[in-house]
């Protein structure tokens, strides 16, 4: 990895990889680009879109050229170097384990100090989201994509079922019927 490498974060390859794979583009091109795609998986700051193109451009990974007429929009897009950062960032192993920040969790966590019932209606919510991404994902199954995009689909489709299931199963009430007390397994005996 070079130094200027060193210096990029992930939103930044999200940045490059995006104009990479599909062409030049606008900031709001890019902005519905990462919507529909990566933004499912890897939350991206948009308020820094127009910021980090800029930068991008600055260290040579980006080209833009501004329109010459109407609301003369920059359009970006990735240079050799660009590229070749990109691939060099592929390349690097990425032993790190995931982040899961999941703020349904983090409340369930907490759940002793609200009571039952909120509990259950956090896990009602929860369930109603999680069907809800899972018929966004559904939607997208059905699409002509890149087989590495899929498998992405594919992991999140995974995600969305299992989250569902947890969150209508597992959480006393979220089916909607009152939480019922749900008695401890039996020890298991010593060997």
């Amino acid at each position: 990895m070079s130094a200027a490498d060193a210096r990029l974060s992930p939103s930044d390859y999200v940045i490059l990889g995006i104009l990479a794979a599909a062409g030049p583009t606008t900031t709001y091109g890019l902005k519905r680009a990462i919507a529909s795609s990566v933004g499912y998986f890897w939350p991206f700051p948009h308020a820094q879109l127009y910021a980090e193109t800029a930068r991008l451009s600055t260290l040579g990974l980006l080209s833009e050229m501004q329109e010459d007429g109407g609301r003369r929009r920059r359009v970006y897009s990735v240079t050799p170097d660009g590229r070749a950062a990109v691939g060099r960032w592929l390349e690097t192993p990425t032993p790190e384990p995931a982040q899961f920040r999941d703020l349904g969790l983090l409340k369930l966590a907490f759940g002793s100090l609200a009571g039952p019932e909120a509990v259950a209606a956090l896990a009602r919510d929860q369930a109603a989201a999680h069907a809800e991404r899972l018929r966004v994902y559904e939607a997208y199954a059905g699409m002509p994509m890149d087989p590495h995009v899929r498998a992405t689909l594919e992991l999140g489709l995974r995600y969305e079922r299992a989250a569902l299931d947890f969150w209508r199963e597992a959480i006393p009430g979220a089916d909607g019927r009152p939480p019922v007390a749900r008695s401890s397994p039996a020890p298991r005996p010593r060997a």
